[in-house]
């Protein structure tokens, strides 16, 4: 194993809190493997790179010799995780859970080494516990410390209804770091009241409490809102190789580095070489070239990425992405129709000349063709292009 150094500076690497240091470096220390939890609810059947921030993480503790337990939540992707939500999220059927779950399997391994993960169900646990153990369970947390959790308190404080069942959440992912004996939890900044809950269960369970690291939600393609397929601003880990790689060099600058940090493998040594070298005046398009290189490299292989890199120098004709695509604001509370869209972003004349390439197929969003019913949703931003020629990046505001 590296030095207790070496591994902290790779572990805090791109991370936003550890808690608490001092307990880590004790037990890295030990020079022993430690047990290293990560879970995700199956909610969706793809994901996107905002995802792999944790996975890319517990691929770095791989690399460090630690133990990787990828923990899939088909328990409590039956509850609903209610972590920043404004009302009740409704429960998956275990059917949708486990059809998830095994999408994800396939999906994490890209990242993962599969021969040194360990893949586990919280049902393998939580199927098990008597009503007994779950009285036993729920007695170890009051309701005023639930309320205190934000999310929780601003639907109470506003009148809107919260289900008993969702305090459930954070008590059953707590004990999943009890059955799993974790060492080490990570999620991301909106889960960390889940995390200190597996603290707390631990100790009350007789068990040394587990380290908590939270990893930053990573921003989407407009740079302001985290990636989020319901946003629109997503990359989607299973979109075609030269989709995923149009969109990751149309990012804008702002967000370059932060996307090298916390999605690239690069040391980074190597990462601030790139930055000096813009500061030189390298141009930033080449430097993200190289991060989408390597990012449709991985889960699509080199010979894809060689391919969509070609392609990017015959984008015209292929209806890929120019180098510079403008930004343009379209105002709007509500969701909008295609037509309107382009028409008010200044893509095509008037609604007409936008309803005639709607019908011969010559409108792409984010890479796919699409027709006259595709709606823009407001708070989004998506990559137009109207015909072969017109492209902008269109964000619905609010105002």
């Amino acid at each position: 194993m590296k030095s207790v150094e070496e591994q902290l500076a790779l572990i805090k690497r791109g991370a936003d809190e550890l808690l608490v240091e001092s307990e880590l470096i004790e037990k890295l220390k030990r020079g022993s493997p430690l047990r290293i939890k990560a879970g995700f609810d199956p909610t969706a059947p793809d994901l996107h790179l905002g995802h792999t921030v944790l996975i890319n993480k517990l691929r770095q503790f791989q690399e460090l010799g630690h133990h990787v337990i990828f923990l899939i939540g088909d328990f409590t992707g039956m509850i609903g995780d209610p972590s920043g939500k404004s009302a009740t999220r409704p429960p998956l059927t275990r059917d949708q859970v486990l059809d998830n779950a095994e999408t994800y399997k396939t999906q994490v391994f890209k990242i993962l080494d599969p021969e040194k993960t360990e893949v586990a169900f919280n049902s393998t646990w939580m199927d098990q516990l008597t009503p007994a153990d779950f009285i036993r369970l729920a007695s170890q947390y009051t309701v005023a410390r639930m309320l205190e959790r934000d999310d929780f308190s601003k639907r109470y404080s506003s009148n809107q209804p919260i289900a008993v069942h969702e305090f459930l959440y954070p008590l059953v992912q707590g004990y999943d770091s009890v059955a799993l004996r974790a060492d080490i939890e990570l999620g991301g900044t909106d889960q960390k009241f889940n995390l200190l809950m597996g603290r707390e269960l631990q100790r009350a369970y007789g068990q040394e409490a587990q380290s908590i690291l939270t990893m930053p939600l990573l921003e989407g393609l407009d740079g302001v809102k985290k990636m989020s397929k319901s946003l629109g601003n997503y990359i989607g880990i299973q979109e075609p190789p030269g989709v995923m790689y149009s969109k990751l060099v149309s990012i804008p600058d702002s967000l370059m580095w932060r996307y090298f940090e916390l999605l690239s493998f690069r040391g980074m040594d190597e990462i601030t070489s790139f930055r000096q070298d813009v500061e030189a005046g390298a141009n930033p398009r080449d430097i993200k070239i190289k991060l989408a290189e390597e990012i449709v490299a991985r889960f699509h292989g080199e010979e894809a990425a060689a391919t969509a890199h070609r392609a990017a120098g015959n984008r015209m004709k292929d209806g890929e992405l120019p180098e510079e695509i403008p930004d343009v604001d379209v105002v709007s509370a509500q969701d909008l129709p295609v037509a309107a869209v382009l028409n008010r972003a200044g893509l095509v004349k008037n609604s007409a000349a936008a309803r005639d390439l709607l019908s011969a197929g010559s409108v792409k969003v984010d890479g796919q063709q699409v027709d006259k019913d595709f709606i823009f949703k407001a708070g989004s931003t998506y990559i137009c292009q109207a015909g072969k020629k017109a492209f902008a990046r269109i964000h619905i505001k609010a105002e």
